[in-house]
Protein backbone atom coordinates (compact mmCIF):
# COMPACT_ATOMS: atom_id res chain seq x y z
CA UNK A 1 0.00 0.00 0.00
CA UNK A 2 1.35 3.45 -0.96
CA UNK A 3 2.27 5.87 1.79
CA UNK A 4 -0.18 8.69 2.48
CA UNK A 5 1.06 11.93 0.83
CA UNK A 6 2.58 14.37 3.31
CA UNK A 7 2.54 17.51 1.15
CA UNK A 8 0.52 18.95 -1.69
CA UNK A 9 3.08 18.31 -4.45
CA UNK A 10 3.24 14.61 -3.55
CA UNK A 11 -0.57 14.41 -3.48
CA UNK A 12 -0.77 16.13 -6.86
CA UNK A 13 1.73 13.63 -8.33
CA UNK A 14 -0.22 10.69 -6.88
CA UNK A 15 -3.55 11.97 -8.22
CA UNK A 16 -2.02 12.51 -11.67
CA UNK A 17 -0.43 9.06 -11.70
CA UNK A 18 -3.55 7.24 -10.44
CA UNK A 19 -6.03 9.25 -12.52
CA UNK A 20 -6.42 6.69 -15.37
CA UNK A 21 -7.38 3.95 -12.90
CA UNK A 22 -9.98 6.01 -11.02
CA UNK A 23 -13.70 5.61 -11.53
CA UNK A 24 -15.56 8.23 -13.58
CA UNK A 25 -16.86 9.98 -10.43
CA UNK A 26 -13.43 10.02 -8.79
CA UNK A 27 -11.88 11.36 -12.00
CA UNK A 28 -14.45 14.15 -11.94
CA UNK A 29 -13.51 14.83 -8.32
CA UNK A 30 -9.79 14.81 -9.11
CA UNK A 31 -10.19 17.37 -11.90
CA UNK A 32 -12.17 19.71 -9.67
CA UNK A 33 -9.73 19.46 -6.74
CA UNK A 34 -6.64 20.15 -8.82
CA UNK A 35 -8.33 22.93 -10.80
CA UNK A 36 -9.64 24.76 -7.71
CA UNK A 37 -7.04 24.32 -4.94
CA UNK A 38 -7.87 27.62 -3.20
CA UNK A 39 -11.55 26.74 -2.86
CA UNK A 40 -10.63 23.26 -1.60
CA UNK A 41 -8.41 24.78 1.10
CA UNK A 42 -11.28 26.47 2.93
CA UNK A 43 -14.75 25.44 1.78
CA UNK A 44 -16.89 22.82 3.53
CA UNK A 45 -17.34 19.32 2.15
CA UNK A 46 -20.96 20.10 1.32
CA UNK A 47 -20.08 23.25 -0.64
CA UNK A 48 -17.23 21.55 -2.49
CA UNK A 49 -19.41 18.58 -3.38
CA UNK A 50 -22.02 20.94 -4.80
CA UNK A 51 -19.43 22.82 -6.86
CA UNK A 52 -17.81 19.61 -8.12
CA UNK A 53 -21.17 18.02 -8.99
CA UNK A 54 -20.62 14.98 -6.77
CA UNK A 55 -21.90 13.81 -3.39
CA UNK A 56 -20.08 14.55 -0.12
CA UNK A 57 -19.47 10.82 0.29
CA UNK A 58 -17.60 10.83 -3.03
CA UNK A 59 -15.17 13.44 -1.68
CA UNK A 60 -14.62 11.37 1.43
CA UNK A 61 -14.15 8.21 -0.65
CA UNK A 62 -11.64 10.07 -2.82
CA UNK A 63 -9.61 11.09 0.25
CA UNK A 64 -9.75 7.54 1.62
CA UNK A 65 -8.46 6.14 -1.67
CA UNK A 66 -5.23 8.10 -1.18
CA UNK A 67 -4.74 6.93 2.39
CA UNK A 68 -6.37 9.77 4.33
CA UNK A 69 -8.66 9.05 7.28
CA UNK A 70 -11.09 11.68 6.04
CA UNK A 71 -11.49 14.64 3.73
CA UNK A 72 -10.39 17.20 6.32
CA UNK A 73 -7.01 15.48 6.66
CA UNK A 74 -6.42 15.78 2.91
CA UNK A 75 -7.72 19.36 2.97
CA UNK A 76 -4.85 20.33 5.29
CA UNK A 77 -2.40 19.77 2.42
CA UNK A 78 -4.33 22.24 0.27
CA UNK A 79 -4.18 24.79 3.09
CA UNK A 80 -0.45 24.23 3.60
CA UNK A 81 0.09 24.77 -0.12
CA UNK A 82 -1.64 28.14 0.09
CA UNK A 83 0.53 29.20 3.01
CA UNK A 84 3.72 28.13 1.22
CA UNK A 85 2.88 29.66 -2.16
CA UNK A 86 1.26 32.89 -1.00
CA UNK A 87 3.69 34.38 1.54
CA UNK A 88 2.21 37.85 1.08
CA UNK A 89 -0.55 38.47 3.65
CA UNK A 90 -2.62 40.58 1.25
CA UNK A 91 -2.63 37.71 -1.25
CA UNK A 92 -3.74 35.26 1.41
CA UNK A 93 -6.53 37.52 2.60
CA UNK A 94 -7.78 37.90 -0.97
CA UNK A 95 -7.54 34.13 -1.54
CA UNK A 96 -9.58 33.39 1.60
CA UNK A 97 -12.27 35.92 0.69
CA UNK A 98 -12.45 34.57 -2.86
CA UNK A 99 -12.65 30.93 -1.73
CA UNK A 100 -15.16 31.38 1.08
CA UNK A 101 -17.07 34.53 0.17
CA UNK A 102 -16.54 35.67 3.78
CA UNK A 103 -15.43 39.05 5.07
CA UNK A 104 -14.98 38.45 8.81
CA UNK A 105 -15.03 41.45 11.13
CA UNK A 106 -12.30 42.11 13.71
CA UNK A 107 -14.24 40.65 16.65
CA UNK A 108 -14.93 37.43 14.77
CA UNK A 109 -11.25 37.12 13.85
CA UNK A 110 -10.19 37.73 17.45
CA UNK A 111 -12.45 34.93 18.66
CA UNK A 112 -11.23 32.56 15.94
CA UNK A 113 -7.54 33.21 16.62
CA UNK A 114 -8.01 33.03 20.39
CA UNK A 115 -9.94 29.74 20.20
CA UNK A 116 -7.48 28.16 17.75
CA UNK A 117 -4.49 29.12 19.89
CA UNK A 118 -6.17 27.91 23.07
CA UNK A 119 -6.70 24.49 21.49
CA UNK A 120 -3.08 24.05 20.42
CA UNK A 121 -1.83 25.17 23.84
CA UNK A 122 -4.08 22.60 25.52
CA UNK A 123 -2.54 19.91 23.32
CA UNK A 124 1.09 21.02 23.62
CA UNK A 125 2.09 19.22 26.87
CA UNK A 126 0.83 15.88 25.59
CA UNK A 127 2.64 16.27 22.25
CA UNK A 128 6.09 16.89 23.73
CA UNK A 129 7.98 13.85 25.01
CA UNK A 130 9.27 14.67 28.55
CA UNK A 131 12.45 12.69 27.78
CA UNK A 132 13.13 14.95 24.81
CA UNK A 133 12.69 18.01 27.00
CA UNK A 134 15.23 16.67 29.49
CA UNK A 135 17.70 15.83 26.71
CA UNK A 136 17.44 19.37 25.38
CA UNK A 137 18.06 20.77 28.86
CA UNK A 138 21.08 18.45 29.27
CA UNK A 139 22.54 19.81 26.02
CA UNK A 140 21.86 23.42 26.97
CA UNK A 141 23.18 23.05 30.52
CA UNK A 142 26.45 21.50 29.34
CA UNK A 143 26.97 24.01 26.52
CA UNK A 144 29.43 26.85 27.09
CA UNK A 145 27.14 29.01 24.93
CA UNK A 146 23.88 28.56 23.05
CA UNK A 147 23.49 29.91 19.51
CA UNK A 148 19.91 30.42 18.29
CA UNK A 149 18.76 30.58 14.67
CA UNK A 150 15.36 31.35 13.17
CA UNK A 151 14.59 32.92 9.80
CA UNK A 152 11.49 34.76 8.63
CA UNK A 153 8.45 33.81 10.74
CA UNK A 154 10.66 31.75 13.06
CA UNK A 155 12.83 34.78 13.84
CA UNK A 156 10.29 35.93 16.44
CA UNK A 157 10.74 32.68 18.38
CA UNK A 158 14.54 32.70 18.04
CA UNK A 159 14.87 36.30 19.20
CA UNK A 160 12.61 35.68 22.20
CA UNK A 161 14.63 32.58 23.17
CA UNK A 162 17.83 34.62 22.98
CA UNK A 163 16.29 37.30 25.19
CA UNK A 164 15.09 34.76 27.75
CA UNK A 165 18.42 32.92 27.92
CA UNK A 166 20.27 36.19 28.50
CA UNK A 167 18.02 36.82 31.49
CA UNK A 168 18.97 33.54 33.16
CA UNK A 169 22.66 34.42 32.65
CA UNK A 170 23.33 31.85 29.94
CA UNK A 171 25.80 32.92 27.25
CA UNK A 172 23.67 33.21 24.14
CA UNK A 173 24.10 34.47 20.60
CA UNK A 174 21.43 35.13 18.00
CA UNK A 175 22.43 33.86 14.55
CA UNK A 176 20.75 36.66 12.61
CA UNK A 177 22.78 36.68 9.40
CA UNK A 178 23.38 40.43 9.67
CA UNK A 179 25.14 41.53 6.51
CA UNK A 180 24.57 38.07 5.04
CA UNK A 181 27.11 36.59 7.45
CA UNK A 182 25.35 33.35 8.39
CA UNK A 183 28.46 31.36 7.48
CA UNK A 184 30.74 33.52 9.61
CA UNK A 185 28.39 33.31 12.57
CA UNK A 186 28.18 29.53 12.33
CA UNK A 187 31.95 29.25 12.17
CA UNK A 188 32.09 31.22 15.42
CA UNK A 189 30.17 28.44 17.22
CA UNK A 190 32.62 26.65 19.51
CA UNK A 191 32.97 22.88 19.69
CA UNK A 192 31.58 22.92 23.24
CA UNK A 193 28.62 25.16 22.35
CA UNK A 194 25.14 24.14 21.17
CA UNK A 195 22.83 25.33 18.40
CA UNK A 196 19.05 25.73 18.49
CA UNK A 197 17.32 26.11 15.12
CA UNK A 198 13.64 27.04 14.87
CA UNK A 199 12.14 26.32 11.45
CA UNK A 200 8.69 25.62 10.04
CA UNK A 201 7.42 24.63 6.61
CA UNK A 202 8.58 25.54 4.00
CA UNK A 203 11.86 25.49 6.01
CA UNK A 204 14.01 28.49 5.12
CA UNK A 205 17.12 27.53 3.18
CA UNK A 206 19.25 29.68 5.51
CA UNK A 207 18.13 27.60 8.49
CA UNK A 208 18.79 24.36 6.64
CA UNK A 209 22.28 25.50 5.66
CA UNK A 210 23.15 26.56 9.22
CA UNK A 211 21.85 23.26 10.66
CA UNK A 212 23.74 21.28 8.03
CA UNK A 213 27.02 23.04 8.76
CA UNK A 214 26.62 22.58 12.52
CA UNK A 215 25.78 18.91 12.05
CA UNK A 216 28.90 18.36 9.93
CA UNK A 217 31.02 19.93 12.68
CA UNK A 218 29.46 17.72 15.35
CA UNK A 219 27.92 20.63 17.25
CA UNK A 220 24.94 19.51 19.38
CA UNK A 221 21.83 20.50 17.43
CA UNK A 222 18.35 21.07 18.86
CA UNK A 223 15.49 21.76 16.46
CA UNK A 224 12.00 23.14 17.06
CA UNK A 225 9.91 22.37 13.98
CA UNK A 226 6.44 21.34 12.84
CA UNK A 227 6.91 17.77 11.62
CA UNK A 228 9.04 14.71 12.22
CA UNK A 229 9.43 14.68 8.43
CA UNK A 230 11.09 18.11 8.51
CA UNK A 231 14.54 18.00 6.87
CA UNK A 232 15.96 19.62 10.01
CA UNK A 233 14.42 17.03 12.34
CA UNK A 234 16.43 14.30 10.65
CA UNK A 235 19.69 16.15 11.39
CA UNK A 236 18.94 17.06 15.00
CA UNK A 237 20.27 15.45 18.15
CA UNK A 238 16.86 16.29 19.60
CA UNK A 239 13.83 17.63 17.75
CA UNK A 240 10.72 19.08 19.40
CA UNK A 241 7.67 19.05 17.14
CA UNK A 242 5.02 21.70 17.76
CA UNK A 243 1.65 22.21 16.08
CA UNK A 244 0.57 25.79 15.66
CA UNK A 245 -2.91 27.19 15.29
CA UNK A 246 -4.03 28.03 11.78
CA UNK A 247 -6.91 30.35 10.98
CA UNK A 248 -7.73 31.03 7.33
CA UNK A 249 -4.17 30.09 6.25
CA UNK A 250 -2.51 32.29 8.90
CA UNK A 251 -0.38 30.27 11.32
CA UNK A 252 0.47 31.40 14.81
CA UNK A 253 3.52 31.03 17.06
CA UNK A 254 1.81 30.54 20.41
CA UNK A 255 2.97 26.95 20.98
CA UNK A 256 6.55 27.68 19.93
CA UNK A 257 6.81 30.70 22.22
CA UNK A 258 5.34 28.73 25.11
CA UNK A 259 7.83 25.91 24.51
CA UNK A 260 10.85 28.23 24.35
CA UNK A 261 9.72 30.02 27.50
CA UNK A 262 9.48 26.65 29.23
CA UNK A 263 12.96 25.62 28.07
CA UNK A 264 14.53 28.89 29.23
CA UNK A 265 12.92 28.89 32.67
CA UNK A 266 13.55 25.15 33.19
CA UNK A 267 17.21 25.72 32.33
CA UNK A 268 17.28 28.60 34.79
CA UNK A 269 15.91 26.33 37.51
CA UNK A 270 18.61 23.75 36.75
CA UNK A 271 21.33 26.40 36.95
CA UNK A 272 19.98 27.68 40.26
CA UNK A 273 20.02 24.18 41.72
CA UNK A 274 23.59 23.70 40.53
CA UNK A 275 24.62 26.94 42.25
CA UNK A 276 22.92 25.81 45.47
CA UNK A 277 24.78 22.49 45.38
CA UNK A 278 28.06 24.28 44.74
CA UNK A 279 27.37 26.70 47.59
CA UNK A 280 26.56 23.89 50.03
CA UNK A 281 29.67 22.01 48.95
CA UNK A 282 31.81 25.07 49.50
CA UNK A 283 30.27 25.69 52.93
CA UNK A 284 30.85 22.06 53.91
CA UNK A 285 34.48 22.34 52.78
CA UNK A 286 34.97 25.44 54.97
CA UNK A 287 33.48 23.65 57.99
CA UNK A 288 35.75 20.64 57.47
CA UNK A 289 38.77 22.96 57.27
CA UNK A 290 37.76 24.66 60.53
CA UNK A 291 37.50 21.31 62.32
CA UNK A 292 40.90 20.29 61.04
Amino acid sequence: MSQTPQDFSTLEERITADYPSLSRRLQQTARFLLDHPQEVAFATVAKLAEQAGVTPSTLIRFANSFGFSGFSEMQQLFRARLVDELPNYNERIHAVRTATGETPDSTQLLWEFAEANREVLDQLPSRIDPRSLERVLDIFEQAHAIHVMGARRSFVVASYMTYALHHIDKRTFLVNGLGGMYGEQVRAIGSRDALLVVSFSPYAQESRDVADEASKRGIPLVVITDSNLSPLARQADVSLVVHEAEVKSFRGLTSSLCLTQTLAIALGVRQDRARDRASRGSAKGDMDSDRA
